[in-house]
Formats: C-alpha cells, sequence, structure tokens
C-alpha cells in the first residue's frame, strides 16, 4: 500500500517547483511589482489557492524564489573545505555559477534587480544566512593563502570578482549578443568558462585544472 503522507509530500514538492519555475518566468518578465499572483498561477497551470497554500503571498513565494537562487548558485562552494586544493575548487565554482548563467538567465536577472532595487526583500537574509555563507567562505580562501597554497589576494574581492564575471553572462546577455553578433551556444559557454577560470586562477597563483584546460 503507497504511504499518503510520502505521496502527499511528492506532490507537494513537484507542485513547489512548478510554482517557482513559473513565478522565475513571471517575475524576470514583469518585475515584483508587476507580476500578479494569478499570472504565476496560470504559468504553473495550479489554481491561484495553491501558490497561496505552499507560499502564503507574493512576497513570501518571491523571498523564496531569491533564496532557491542563491542555494542554487552557491551549492558547490559550500562543500569546500581548508583541506581542498584551492584551484580544483575555484574552477569548479567558476564552471557551476557559468552553467547557472547558461541554464537559468533569468533567475540571475531577478537577484541582480532586486540588489538593483537596494534588496529590500533580502536584507534579513543577507544579514543573517548570506553574511555567515560569505564569512566562511573567506575563512576558507584565507586558509588556503595561510597554508602557502594560492597567491595573497583579498578573498572577499576575489569572491566579488568571480560573481561579477560569471553573472555578466546572465545578466548583460543582450549586449553579448550584439557585440558577438550571435546568441552564445553551449560551445561558447564553455570557452567563456576556461577563460574565467584561466583569468581567475592566474591571478592566484593557480595552475588551471587538467579538465579545464584548452
Amino acid at each position: 500500500m503507497v504511504n499518503k503522507s510520502k505521496m502527499d509530500g511528492s506532490i507537494g514538492a513537484k507542485n513547489k517547483q512548478k510554482i517557482l519555475a513559473a513565478a522565475e518566468k513571471a517575475f524576470a518578465s514583469y518585475g515584483f511589482k508587476g507580476t500578479s499572483v494569478q499570472q504565476i498561477a496560470d504559468e504553473a497551470e495550479l489554481p491561484k489557492t495553491n501558490i497561496l497554500y505552499y507560499f502564503k503571498s507574493k512576497q513570501g513565494l518571491y523571498v523564496a524564489l531569491l533564496q532557491d537562487i542563491m542555494s542554487l548558485w552557491n551549492s558547490r562552494f559550500d562543500q569546500v573545505t581548508a583541506n581542498d586544493d584551492p584551484a580544483l575548487s575555484l574552477a569548479d565554482y567558476i564552471a557551476e555559477k557559468m552553467t547557472m548563467s547558461r541554464t537559468h538567465p533569468q533567475a540571475s536577472k531577478i537577484f541582480a534587480m532586486e540588489v538593483l532595487n537596494g534588496a529590500p526583500y533580502l536584507n534579513k537574509f543577507f544579514n543573517t544566512e548570506h553574511v555567515a555563507w560569505m564569512n566562511g567562505r573567506v575563512a576558507i580562501i584565507q586558509s588556503w593563502i595561510e597554508q602557502g597554497k594560492m597567491a595573497r589576494v583579498d578573498p572577499t574581492y576575489l569572491l566579488f570578482h568571480i560573481w561579477a564575471c560569471t553573472q555578466h553572462y546572465a545578466d548583460f546577455s543582450a549586449q553579448i549578443t550584439s557585440l558577438l553578433g550571435k546568441t552564445m551556444k553551449r560551445a561558447d559557454f564553455d570557452e567563456a568558462t576556461r577563460q574565467v577560470i584561466k583569468l581567475v586562477l592566474s591571478g592566484c597563483e593557480l595552475a588551471i585544472p587538467g579538465k579545464y584546460q584548452e
């Protein structure tokens, strides 16, 4: 016999993902103020009551989406330790963020719009979880430096630089398309990823891992 609670949980998880995907599309197109719960419900092909059941309000859904975006971006780097190889750890992090810019460009644009507006819906998150995450990553990079594994760079600015380089490919995709004369394909992203890794790791005096060499 199927466990009803497990089945309900599975349906709930699928519905939440459908809602988040629909919200990502709507918020990227119309912004927070221009998006209605009904628009998201229509996009998700679910009743409006389902949206409010899972997320309580449009603001609750918006904040959940922003946090989901940040979790996706930082998932690989969450797991690194002071004992890991900085070259491979940083290269993998850059590659993951470049993949996110390729596969979830709308998510990056939503986050960028939120920050440009002063991050009114993320202030609490920024002041707690995000600050704690940042401090933890800075401490690990600083440990690599103290162990003599990499050059003495400022860990905070290193992370800022990685974010700027990788998220640029999503946030300014229209500019890139105009300058290149074409929309970037998978091969173009792969080449861009190798170039960003080369630039960042060279500045840190790190060797480029074999899987990212040309």
